[in-house]
């Protein structure tokens, strides 16, 4: 089992960016997907970026891609979110997650098995 805790700055104003990261308690291995999935208050909780963990092929969701960046430190077994040029529609309450590969999940699934307590993020207009 994993433990994940997030941190990182969580407003900014449209058109800036954040950063936000996730340490593991324990050694990711290759077999784990990392990533981060929001939600916003009314709405389903949505897939925004992951990463496989040995290899570091990276997925996006088409609504944040070539605006956000997911990478990985294998050392540290941290992941982190670059969000550059948020918008309003970027405010939500992030998640970090991870799902080992025999899940069986797609890559871009919103569902992980281990999940982070959840950072809200706010941006303004």
């Amino acid at each position: 089992q994993l433990q994940l805790v997030e941190s990182g700055a969580v407003s900014v104003q449209a058109g800036g960016s954040l950063r936000l990261s996730c340490a593991s308690s324990g050694r990711t291995s290759s077999s784990y997907r990392m990533g981060w999935s929001r939600q916003a208050p009314g709405q389903e909780r949505e897939f925004v970026a992951a990463i496989i963990w040995s290899g570091g092929s990276t997925y996006y969701a088409e609504s944040v891609k070539g605006r956000f960046t997911i990478t990985r430190n294998n050392a540290k077994n941290t992941v982190s979110l670059q969000m550059n040029s948020q918008k309003p529609e970027d405010t939500a309450v992030y998640y970090c997650a991870a799902d080992a590969l025999s899940s069986g999940r797609s890559f871009v699934a919103r569902v992980y098995d281990y999940w982070g307590q959840g950072t809200q993020v706010t941006v303004s207009s």
